[in-house]
């Protein structure tokens, strides 16, 4: 009998309270698992956190901003004290998420260094009922003085389709600095002159882009702070021509064989007339689709000038369209079809020898669609020539050439019912005029001698 009273004591006193005393004096300290979404206290700075006990359940959470003596108080929270019988429920708190804004300019620290203090308390039973404790002081920059800049370069002209340059000087390094053209950022680049804070930027309005177009120099440092500084500068406006191209049958049967579509050939079969579907098909949705694929390729640039004077065009070539024609395509004398023309095209003898127009860097020598064999070259500060409907391409991405290196023959690949080259200029993703760029005056006027002015100021 003794021996069964003690077995129930034992099971319905001890055990548990055993078990009780094992839980709540558990050494495990509670964890956070903070992010912060840079070391510098950026405008809409929120920190996101994660606070965890799995053992006797989270007490206390705080998170504060310090600066020396000043310290601010971004989250301060407490949970309801656990029983012993919270052992077996669910009223303890084991994990709680949190968003936390932080408004560095609100709190009346100064720039600089500060730190992120996170502290989380659990409701063990150790230190006489302290509980552990998780500790961590994450380092952090308060910065809330906009990046100052001096334009260098005083006259800015430049043409609707056509380029400039503008030459600025920052007070802080590690800034991301540019130009907005409307909706379009051109970066500029350090690697011109030996002052790095000394940036050069070229800019481009595209085609679409009038008298009203919005320019002004950008700047933003890593917490967020920005410039912007207008710059004098007059656009001239220009009209693009018309251009009217009639489709044959003819033509639809000699190319329209060169395209694998893959699985989207059947579809085109159901049409009345195949062939014409496959061609407006290819002219419109397959054409934005290679623009966007070749517009990306001039991002991949060095922070160096490397062309020098004008660019040369194909020896003995004839223009057969003009940058930034206005096409309509007519089949049987009915409007089908329409697309802007991004380049010049120019026409010799067949499979003529092409050039590299200047010194640079090929970044693209593949098959694209309806620009057919394509090569581009890089020339620095994100200007790029582009070659297509090659029917030889003798360069590979990585290579660098010179003026006048050959490096493919003119064809008809890709959309091109004869042979030529269709020879564009892009400046990061915009294409813009390649007659400025042929002439060695213009290049003189708007960009070489700006930089020797500027070169001759900060000597």
């Amino acid at each position: 009998m003794k021996r069964i009273l003690f077995l129930i004591i034992f099971l319905v006193i001890v055990v548990p309270v055993g078990w009780v005393l094992f839980c709540k004096y558990e050494g495990e300290p509670p964890i956070a698992d903070i992010s912060l979404p840079s070391q510098y206290l950026k405008q809409s700075y929120e920190i996101n956190m994660t606070a965890t006990d799995n053992g006797a359940g989270l007490k206390h959470v705080t998170v504060s901003l310090v600066q020396k003596d000043n310290e601010k108080v971004l989250l301060d929270k407490s949970y309801p004290p656990s029983s012993i019988l919270s052992l077996f429920s669910d009223n303890i708190t084991l994990s709680d998420n949190f968003i936390i804004p932080v408004e560095t300019r609100k709190y009346g620290m100064s720039d600089g260094q500060a730190v992120i203090r996170i502290v989380v308390t659990d409701y063990a039973w150790r230190k006489w009922a302290k509980g552990n404790r998780f500790y961590e002081e994450r380092p952090v920059i308060i910065d809330t003085v906009a990046p100052r800049l001096q334009v260098l370069t005083s006259q800015h002209n430049i043409s609707r389709g056509g380029a400039g340059l503008v030459i600025y000087k920052l007070d802080e390094e590690n800034v991301q600095s540019g130009v907005r053209v409307g909706d379009n950022f051109f970066p500029g680049y350090s690697g011109v002159f030996n002052d790095p804070m000394v940036v050069t930027a070229l800019f481009a309005l595209d085609y679409n882009q009038g008298p009203d177009t919005r320019i002004v120099v950008e700047v933003r440092d890593p917490a967020g702070n920005e410039t912007k500084r207008g710059f004098y500068h007059y656009i001239k406006d220009k009209n693009f021509r018309p251009d009217t191209l009639n489709i044959s049958d003819g033509f639809l049967e000699f190319k329209m064989h060169d395209f694998d579509l893959g699985p989207k050939e059947p579809q085109f079969l159901t049409e009345q007339n195949p062939l014409l579907a496959k061609f407006l098909y290819i002219n419109e949705t397959l054409r934005q689709q290679n623009v966007e694929t070749v517009a990306k390729v001039p991002s991949d640039t060095r922070a160096e000038l490397m062309w020098d004077g004008r660019f040369n065009r194909l020896p003995g070539a004839a223009n057969r369209a003009r940058f930034a024609d206005k096409r309509t395509y007519k089949y049987n004398g009915k409007v089908i079809s329409h697309s802007t023309h991004l380049g010049i095209d120019l026409a010799s003898t067949a499979n003529a020898p092409v050039g590299a127009a200047n010194n640079g860097r090929v970044i693209m020598a593949e098959n694209v669609g309806i620009f057919g064999n394509t090569i581009i070259i890089d020339h620095g500060l994100g200007l790029a020539s582009l070659y297509a409907h090659l029917s030889q391409m003798n360069v590979a991405k990585g290579d660098m050439v010179k003026t006048d290196d050959i490096i493919g023959r003119t064809g008809l690949t890709g959309l091109a019912g004869g042979d030529h080259l269709h020879f564009s200029m892009m400046l990061h993703n915009v294409f813009i005029n390649p007659v400025e760029w042929w002439d060695a005056a213009w290049i003189k006027n708007n960009i070489t001698s700006k930089i020797e002015s500027v070169k001759e100021q900060i000597q």
